[in-house]
């Protein structure tokens, strides 16, 4: 006759973690796919003006900007001075680049969307008129005829 022997109490088994990478990779995924990317740097400092009465652009791939301020760091004021200065994808430019930067944009849609395309200048609040007028003349001669002033919303009736 044989014994047999109660075995000891032997704890709590071990978790599986055979499911782990799947887990990972699920989220990795979500990530990947919700995540945007900052399209441009800017270069300039731009602090929005406030507005009570905001609309949001329906489609953003038909909007081109254009940013305006004064230069973000101190070598990039040493080389164009404190003045502000306009920003067309990821450099400095001129009025006289504009014309050029619209048609670049335009071509890049499809000929349907070509008539939709929208101009959003994205300005500092700092920033004296001067230089946006010149902007929306070239914009004129580029017949970009739909622009857009992008603000931030401000919940009371007084703008700070």
């Amino acid at each position: 006759m044989s014994r047999f022997k109660r075995k000891k109490e032997g704890g709590v088994p071990a978790i599986s973690t055979s499911a782990l990478p799947d887990i990972i990779y699920m989220l990795l995924f979500f990530f990947m796919v919700s995540t945007t990317m900052k399209e441009v740097e800017y270069k300039v400092k731009i602090h929005l003006p406030g507005a009570t009465e905001v609309k949001k652009l329906e489609k953003k791939s038909l909007v081109s900007f254009i940013y305006i301020g004064t230069p973000n760091s101190k070598k990039a004021q040493a080389l164009y001075g404190t003045e502000p200065r306009i920003q067309l994808n990821d450099q400095y430019a001129t009025t006289d680049d504009i014309r050029q930067y619209v048609s670049t944009e335009r071509e890049s849609l499809t000929e349907a969307e070509q008539s939709q395309m929208t101009v959003s200048l994205k300005v500092d609040d700092k920033t004296r008129m001067g230089i946006v007028t010149e902007v929306k003349q070239e914009l004129r001669k580029a017949s970009a005829l739909k622009i857009n002033y992008s603000t931030r919303k401000v919940a009371n009736a007084l703008l700070d």
